[in-house]
């Protein structure tokens, strides 16, 4: 009991640990109502959901992570560019596929150089840089596009939407992404130097970090991300849409948020990715099978959110 007791404590302790909580309360308050019904589905649904906002989540989570003012507000206008060209690269043809994933890739990290260029170039603050782009993309997209709904290739869409005794083959993918880029994080040059930026830019740049290229790599890497994302959610959603990325303006920074990572930069949680976008699917499908109407769900979420938010908070400033 005694060795017991700090193991829970220090689990306790852990920020991210009330996003797992609130999902966890949330799935059960849904299947109490259903009287055990759709549990699993419902289980398996935020599984699914949740690997795209945990794609996207992670790109913002290190840029966050860069300290206050840096965030990125293109994301979903990225998603929606990479996604267009690379559905209408393949054109439905399975041997295309690397070929589209390189275009998704190679668009996330073409916004994420020209937002850089905007932030550190022209001065611009990040917040209003990355706006403004998402404008610009925004509009080659539906250029590109027409407006028209592409089609992804059969294979593409097969891989996006399988199933392993019924959980996402692409969400076991994104966890064992979040593994690696949890290690990037803190045992890596890179992921040390951007939570060290995070905490005291002045002092890593005496320390020998080299700032800007930190940033610059960083933004890349949130957009290249956001890019995957829209080529993924493409085909997991039958095709490449003009308002698919729009969801995720603010769900890339709650997932974020209620996950752990400190707003004040410097402090990352990538395990409370994953709670978060549970946390944030799950409520709202609990909120729908209570039947209850729409105003009433939208003050019940801010609320809920707000109360997993003050929790995970207050354990990152006791850190």
């Amino acid at each position: 009991m005694q060795t017991g007791q700090p193991i829970a404590r220090r689990i306790m302790a852990q920020p991210w640990i009330w996003a797992y909580l609130g999902a966890f309360v949330v799935w059960l308050a849904t299947v109490a109502f259903t009287r055990g019904q759709g549990g699993g589905e419902v289980l398996t649904a935020a599984l699914a959901f949740g690997t795209f906002s945990v794609i996207v989540g992670i790109g913002q989570m290190y840029v966050i992570t860069l300290g206050p003012g840096n965030v990125d507000l293109s994301i979903p206008a990225t998603m929606t560019f990479a996604g267009a060209a690379s559905m209408k690269i393949m054109a439905t043809n399975d041997s295309m596929i690397v070929a589209g994933l390189l275009i998704a890739l190679g668009c996330g990290a073409a916004v994420g150089v020209f937002n850089y260029g905007l932030i550190r170039l022209l001065r611009i603050p990040p917040i209003i840089a990355t706006l403004s782009s998402s404008f610009l993309f925004q509009s080659a997209a539906i250029a590109y596009g027409r407006g028209i709904k592409i089609k992804p290739p059969p294979a593409l869409a097969e891989f996006t939407t399988a199933r392993i005794s019924g959980v996402p083959i692409l969400a076991i993918c994104i966890i064992a992404f979040a593994v690696v880029m949890t290690v990037v994080l803190h045992r890596t040059v890179y992921g040390r130097s951007v939570i060290a930026i995070g905490q005291n830019p002045r002092a890593a740049r005496l320390s020998g970090v080299h700032v800007g290229f930190i940033r610059f790599a960083t933004y890349v890497m949130c957009a290249t991300l956001a890019g995957l994302c829209g080529y993924l959610l493409s085909g997991f959603s039958g095709g490449a849409a003009l308002n698919m990325g729009a969801e995720f303006l603010l769900a890339s920074i709650a997932v974020v948020v209620i996950g752990g990572t400190s707003v004040a930069g410097g402090y990352s949680n990538v395990p409370g990715l994953w709670g978060a976008a549970l946390f944030m699917f799950l409520l709202v499908t609990m909120l729908n099978t209570y039947g209850l109407g729409a105003g009433v769900r939208l003050v019940l979420t801010g609320l809920i959110i707000i109360a997993v938010i003050t929790l995970a908070g207050g354990k990152t400033a006791d850190r």
